[in-house]
């Protein structure tokens, strides 16, 4: 068992109970969250190991929630003195304010993830060895590979959160990633293709006899295709997506809007849409933490609270945003088990898990065969989106032209430009083939960083804009 962190402070946790619960008098919310995280990665490029990195850093935030307002405070050392000076500085929050204390979360006893941590297996000499080989097996594939790149990530977190009540929710969280990138050439033209696969559990599986070395032939199969690949043409296209990682359009475009801070506030391009058609019939979109190892599952939210499969848009329906405590109790809904923070240093705020859009009754194949003129995404690389407008940009990493309903060349250069609201009534049919992507998912919000997952089947979406290098 686990050393519990409250005993780590060098006072007893009745004195800790104290403080907090003086802390949090008066507020509506708050809480101590306490974390202690070890982490470890290893890089290899251009034939050498050429990073290797371990680190370990503990701490608490001290918080509390009075209406629209938070104070927050954080400390790397768990003693009293640093306590106690979080406390005076977020008891400010508090001046001239009387609220009720809100209702501790519900309790769980659902474990979604082991607690081992995976750091420890395999040895840092194995790991070495796995990357060299990565390398090796690559440049004997094909003579066109220039460079390989491969990497292994692995975290350990252990977080306790103690409330005015003196309840304490706990959660252990491994999470492990492996990555491999190659840039294949032929004379002065160079191209690239990646593939990356993780999850909150050891590194076995990803690790095994024929699992690394099907992650290696996927990044050199796109680098080879993109190697062959004519640039992408700009206009007004019919498109099909492809399943799985790009449902990070779906993320981006859709899914931030659906946050309760931007909503609450209204710079959600979504803001005051409930219950009115946001996407086209068909369309069920949810947030979903409570998928088993799945890299972006939580057993507990951040601030203590269970996560929960939360149907957002349901057949073309907005339903529901996913709240944390505050936007929760200030829009008069129910906190969803979304509060999320990217470690002790900030403060939750509504947060993504896995997001994802249901299957539908089409297969891929009847898709693809119903557009005369179109282009096929199969992967997309990095993206941007305005939350208020709704306005994206997203860099395919593997596309196809559609040709009489066959896929046919692949192109390079290809960026999908739209509008989130806009394109979710341009969809037009949905694939029978829903997946989650692999494992890779990492989402930025207002400084933080927190792993996710994306989701989304075979989908055609009509009229949308491409912007390439040749009309």
């Amino acid at each position: 068992m686990t050393a519990r962190l409250l005993e780590q402070f060098d006072v007893s946790e009745e004195t800790l109970r104290r403080i907090v619960a003086d802390t949090v008098a008066g507020a509506d919310d708050g809480e101590l969250f306490i974390e202690h995280r070890e982490g470890e990665s290893l890089v290899f490029d251009n034939g050498r190991l050429k990073t290797a990195n371990f680190n370990t850093e503990q701490g608490f935030g001290l918080r509390a929630v009075a209406g629209e307002a938070a104070g927050y405070a954080h400390a790397g050392e768990l003693t009293q003195a640093a306590l106690l000076r979080a406390s005076s500085a977020v008891s400010a929050v508090k001046d001239g304010y009387s609220g009720t204390l809100a209702d501790a979360p519900a309790g769980t006893n659902v474990k979604l993830y082991g607690e081992e941590n995976p750091i420890v297996q395999p040895a840092f000499s194995d790991k070495a060895k796995l990357l060299q080989d990565v390398d090796a097996y690559l440049r004997d594939k094909d003579p066109r590979v220039r460079q390989v790149t491969a990497s292994l990530a692995a975290s350990w977190q252990h977080v306790e959160i103690l409330r005015a009540d003196g309840r304490v929710a706990r959660d252990i969280r491994p999470l492990v990633r492996f990555n491999v990138s190659v840039v294949v050439g032929d004379g002065d033209r160079q191209e690239t293709g990646s593939y990356g696969m993780g999850g909150r559990k050891g590194f076995g599986d990803f690790l095994a006899e024929g699992s690394w070395q099907h992650a290696c032939e996927e990044a050199l199969r796109q680098a080879l295709v993109n190697l062959d690949a004519v640039p992408a043409p700009a206009g007004t296209f019919d498109i099909v997506l492809s399943s799985g990682w790009p449902g990070v359009m779906l993320h981006e475009a859709v899914g931030h809007g659906l946050e309760g801070d931007f909503n609450r506030k209204k710079t959600s391009a979504f803001a005051d849409l409930l219950g009115q058609q946001v996407a086209a019939k068909g369309v069920t979109v949810v947030d979903d933490g409570t998928i088993t190892e799945r890299r972006g599952s939580l057993t507990i939210d951040d601030e203590g609270t269970p996560t929960n499969r939360t149907v957002l848009i349901e057949d073309g329906k907005l339903v529901g945003y996913m709240q944390d405590r505050q936007n929760a109790r200030l829009m008069g809904m129910k906190a969803t088990g979304n509060g999320r923070r990217e470690s002790y240093a900030h403060a939750p705020m509504p947060r993504m898990t896995n997001t994802y859009m249901t299957s539908g009754s089409h297969t891929p194949d009847e898709i693809i065969s119903s557009v005369k003129n179109g282009i096929y995404a199969v992967s997309f690389g990095g993206g941007q989106v305005d939350i208020t407008s709704g306005k994206f940009v997203f860099g395919c990493t593997e596309a196809y032209m559609i040709e009489n309903g066959k896929v046919t060349h692949p192109i390079k250069g290809a960026m999908l430009i739209g509008n989130g609201p806009d394109a979710m009534h341009r969809i037009t049919m949905i694939g029978n083939d829903m997946k989650l992507d692999n494992g890779i998912g990492m989402c930025g919000k207002a400084g933080q960083g927190v792993p996710v997952g994306v989701g989304q089947p075979h989908l055609r979406m009509n009229a949308m804009t491409i912007g390439g290098t040749r009309t």
